[in-house]
């Protein structure tokens, strides 16, 4: 398991989760957030879904599917709102059970889920990564799927690839996205890792830049870290990396904002990485005077405007730079 990520689901409707035990798939709207979800986990990667503070079953991800004419696709509904806005469910993973569980987040083995859970407020998004000691200790809980039971029904409807633009004119919805910092938080989580040894030397941690793990956002009193770098066995005090994701340009008030989060682990090693594809002039003036502790970095993809790219496409192309 060691290679792959760790997802929760999270799910407020009892006949949402039925559906998806019932047929071994898990199913994200049309939303941004269904979108953001669908990029963001892998085949191969691990899931279980989230419901009433309960943690139910552990899967693996065997496939992704987008289909077109998705409306009327069993077995969700499309979720109609007063103001006439509609959400249906044209993103699909199918899933291998693997552990049969229904376990509660408020156990000392949760502790990472239960403290996302409760400073986010909520089930405000569609899904959470969790770190890899939270997956060894779910593996080790419930019972074991048994092998056939759960054949997921593949449907026969016609599929297609979603993809990103960068002009709001090009955007239509689910075939197409508008690039947005979602998107980009996605990317940079699995791109990071290629210059996690040159920070950790800018930083003058002579730590081994495989012992540690890069996850997606986590919830602190003072807001929501975009990135969040640990040691994947942590044995006393860590050291951790905060991230802070900028579109476009990262001024002073994004500065300040990652420094109030690292306060929240102020008597532990810990830095910050601003990244964002330009800096003003006041923050690189800030950052030099906080010499090592903030490491700057510039991303950059070479894309036209008028074109559409896959999520993969953007991942491959992306360029990440230390500045200063």
């Amino acid at each position: 398991m060691e290679k792959f990520n760790y997802y929760l689901i999270s799910i407020s409707s009892r006949d949402y989760l039925e559906k998806c035990i019932e047929y071994s798939m898990a199913g994200f709207t049309n939303s941004k957030n269904g979108f953001w979800a669908f990029i963001d986990i892998d085949e191969g990667d691990y899931v279980s879904f989230l419901y009433g503070a309960r943690i139910k079953n552990l899967y693996r991800v065997k496939k992704k599917v987008a289909y077109k004419n998705a409306r009327d696709l069993p077995p969700w509904n499309p979720i109609r709102f007063r103001s006439g806005q509609e959400y249906y469910f044209p993103f699909r993973l199918y899933l291998e059970p693997k552990l049969y569980l229904d376990e509660s987040m408020v156990k000392p083995q949760m502790a990472y889920v239960a403290e996302n859970l409760l400073l986010r407020g909520g089930y405000r998004k569609t899904h959470f990564q969790t770190d890899k000691l939270t997956l060894y200790n779910v593996s080790n809980m419930g019972e074991p799927a048994e092998a056939g039971i759960h054949k997921p029904i593949y449907h026969k409807g016609e599929t297609f690839e979603p993809t990103i633009v960068f002009k709001k004119n090009m955007q239509k919805i689910p075939e197409r996205y508008l690039f947005n910092e979602l998107i980009l938080q996605s990317i940079l989580k699995k791109s990071l890792r290629k210059i996690l040894p040159e920070i950790l030397m800018r930083l003058g941690w002579n730590e081994n830049a495989e012992n540690f793990e890069i996850l997606g956002e986590k919830a602190l009193p003072e807001g929501f870290i975009d990135i969040f770098i640990k040691p994947k066995h942590p044995v006393g005090p860590g050291k951790y990396m905060l991230v802070e994701v900028k579109k476009d340009r990262a001024n002073e008030k994004d500065l300040n904002q990652l420094l109030n989060y690292l306060l929240e682990f102020r008597g532990l090693p810990v830095a910050g990485i601003l990244v964002a594809k330009t800096f003003s002039r006041k923050s690189v003036s800030r950052i030099k005077e906080l010499h090592h502790n903030i490491i700057p970095v510039s991303y950059s993809l070479r894309v036209s405007l008028d074109k559409e790219y896959s999520y993969h496409e953007l991942l491959e192309d992306i360029t990440l730079k230390l500045n200063i």
